[in-house]
């Protein structure tokens, strides 16, 4: 509860400071916030404290929560002059930001599928506005409209699932509900299936997975590329740490019934992100279609359930994250000097800056999955999980798509040092050098010491 406070409590006093235009303490007052909710987060591991019967901030919820605190605080870093020259009030960007952060706080630590509703809509309300803050442009202004009914459809769904499985089970609490189906496993409530499903839907939505990700390309493209690196990062971490808290604790017994759709999502998710990948031109909107491949990946850790989905998940995701927040920060810096985000952008982007184009290289090889990299490590867990049932055809198929992902991740890399582009000099600010350099020593890192982590929860 004291990192939901400290993070709250920032997020108002940075909306007072730009009330009075203090601009110049905005980013100072934020990352301070930022740390002390990181280090409550630490100070609660093996404390699992519950709070209410609502909440619990048990390992999984303090390792996640760690994990998305330490990510917003990279993509504050990279916000240097950023938001000034769309709007003077700079304050609402940060606040609302932090805003969505508390949300996601609370959707990796409920208790009671109400706390999880309370806390999706705390942030998507967030992100409805940050993706359409840029009045004057067309492309934000559409990209908000799309996430607005898309989010209040899939809402919709997630809403009925739980009340269909309140009625059934006459609570919202988790640990109600499964002690529930452990009773009446040969005797669940017909309004339970239904709920679960819808439910299951719900989440696809939030997390991009196909065929409920429509809305991604559009959304990721349109809105300002820092709000996309928070989406893109944190909000599918949160989003996946919120499906695996429900459906590899409470939905567990009922593994056998969800465990198929679920797989058929999978396949599908891994086809279309990887093959419409390939056919991108637009640096950002590839980036958006692979965040679709990797929820397939990432939706690995349910098709089988072992005690180590939720390391795995953590491990992948945290590689995943690093990777991304490179590949936006290197695109945002690009962005800023060309006006594009196509890969031809890019060339000759090995000679203008070394630092950028080798940073990216790494993200991109990490997220291709090749050895000594994070990413290899996060597909490399994600494949073991599912090869314990000797579920071979579904992991060559995976791997058929991990195949195609490598083309489209080095058409960047081909652009940086083998084509020739304009001679436009590209200056790195010392914040994003901070970024780029510790999001790269963290990807090699995982990729070397991935037992680091891979024990946590």
């Amino acid at each position: 509860m004291n990192i939901i406070i400290t993070i709250v409590v920032t997020a108002l006093a940075v909306l007072y400071a730009g009330l009075f235009n203090a601009k110049k303490a905005l980013l100072p007052l934020t990352l301070i916030g930022l740390l002390v909710a990181l280090g409550f987060a630490v100070s609660s591991w093996n404390t699992n404290t519950v709070y209410y019967g609502m909440m619990e901030m048990d390992n999984f919820a303090v390792a996640f929560s760690s994990l998305a605190i330490f990510s917003t605080i990279f993509i504050f870093l990279l916000t240097q002059n950023y938001f000034s020259k769309d709007s003077e009030n700079v304050a609402e960007y940060y606040t609302l930001i932090l805003f969505a952060l508390s949300g996601i706080i609370i959707m990796v630590s409920y208790t009671n599928m109400s706390m999880l509703f309370i806390g999706i809509e705390i942030m998507s309300v967030a992100l409805y506005i940050l993706a359409g803050i840029r009045k004057n442009n067309f492309s934000s202004n559409e990209a908000s409209l799309k996430y607005f009914l898309m989010g209040a459809f899939s809402t919709g769904f997630l809403l009925f699932g739980i009340t269909l499985v309140y009625g059934a089970t006459g609570s919202f609490n988790l640990s109600t509900i499964n002690q529930y189906l452990i009773g009446n496993y040969q005797a669940v409530s017909p309004l339970f299936y239904p709920g679960l499903i819808l439910i299951m839907i719900g989440l696809c939505f939030k997390i991009g997975a196909a065929p409920f990700h429509f809305w991604t390309p559009d959304v990721y493209e349109g809105s300002p590329s820092l709000i996309t690196t928070f989406m893109s990062t944190v909000v599918k971490t949160a989003g996946f740490a919120a499906f695996l808290r429900l459906f590899a604790g409470t939905f567990a017994p009922l593994h056998d019934f969800w465990m198929p759709p679920l797989m058929a999502i999978v396949c599908i998710t891994l086809f279309i992100g990887n093959v419409t990948a390939l056919f991108q031109k637009n640096f950002k909107r590839m980036l958006a279609y692979s965040s679709i491949s990797h929820a397939g990946y990432l939706l690995f850790s349910l098709i089988t359930l072992t005690a180590h989905s939720a390391n795995n998940v953590l491990v992948y995701a945290a590689a995943y994250t690093f990777a991304t927040i490179i590949a936006f920060a290197v695109l945002i810096l690009v962005k800023q000097k060309t006006g594009s985000d196509s890969f031809e952008s890019f060339n000759g982007l090995g000679k203008r800056n070394p630092l950028a184009a080798l940073t990216l290289t790494i993200a991109m090889l990490s997220l291709a999955g090749i050895p000594l990299t994070g990413g290899f490590i996060g597909k490399y867990l994600m494949f073991l999980n599912v090869m314990h049932d000797y579920q071979i055809y579904l992991v060559a198929f995976a791997i058929l798509n991990a195949l195609v992902g490598f083309y489209y991740y080095l058409k960047v890399v081909v652009a940086m040092y083998f084509k020739d582009g304009a001679e436009i000099e590209l200056d790195t600010p010392v914040q994003y050098k901070v970024v780029l350099v510790l999001s790269v020593i963290i990807t090699v890192f995982l990729g070397v010491y991935p037992t680091l982590i891979l024990n946590l929860i």
